[in-house]
């Protein structure tokens, strides 16, 4: 063979080499941007709690094709307005025993997640199966579970031992956040209890999209 040929050939085949590296080195960049856009916070505490970003975006990816598998459906306006219906029954529960009631929101929300298709057997199957279609609020979910698992084994309120009401009140407002987000009765971008708006300020008597004042606090603040 032609020394020249030879040496075309070569070029060649190192061009090609370094395409289909540059190509699968972008594709690994997209799926990486991808799943950021589409899990938020919840793809930096997965690479946190795993340790290894490609580990974490495997998980992830796991995560997204196991919630394509499920047979996910909307409420009907009869189911919706049921679940509406507990919701404000729980909120206005909260002044007389706030444990009770992060009992009945976590309750509610297995409830409305089995009506929609869900798996509900284990927590953190919930948690992940939710950071699919609701990853802006799922982490707040993991907060609440945690107050409202607290609150049971301490079984006291602003004891100095276990959680006070005022961590009570938040933890029923992430609930409401994850509720509102599986009922869609708004956009889980407007439902963060962490900004103070929307979530934390609400009426018993109201819509649960719409905000007032604060209905979770024992007592009402001085008319200033």
């Amino acid at each position: 063979m032609d020394a020249t040929v030879l040496a075309l050939i070569i070029v060649a085949v190192v061009l090609l080499v370094a395409v289909v590296a540059m190509g699968a080195m972008l594709a690994k960049r997209r799926r990486s941007e991808q799943l950021q856009k589409q899990f938020g916070p919840e793809y930096e505490r997965q690479v946190m709690e795993t340790g290894d970003r490609k580990a974490a975006e495997s998980d992830l990816q796991a995560r997204q094709q196991r919630r394509d598998k499920l047979d996910i459906r909307d409420l009907d306006n009869e189911e919706r307005s049921r679940f509406q219906h507990e919701w404000s029954t729980v909120q206005r529960g909260f002044v007389d025993n706030p444990e009770r009631a992060l009992d009945g929101a976590d309750a509610l929300v297995v409830s409305v997640m089995k009506a929609r298709g869900y798996p509900v057997g284990d927590f953190d199957r919930r948690a992940e199966d939710l950071s699919v279609d609701h990853a802006d609020v799922v982490r707040h979910y993991r907060d609440a579970r945690a107050v409202r698992d607290a609150s049971a084994r301490s079984g006291a309120r602003d004891n100095g031992d276990g959680v006070d009401t005022e961590q009570q009140r938040q933890a029923l407002t992430s609930y409401r956040s994850l509720v509102e987000a599986l009922l869609g009765s708004r956009s889980a971008d407007h439902a963060d209890p962490d900004t103070g708006r929307n979530a934390d300020r609400t009426d018993t008597s109201t819509p649960m999209h719409t905000t007032t004042t604060d209905a979770y606090r024992p007592t009402q603040e001085p008319t200033r």
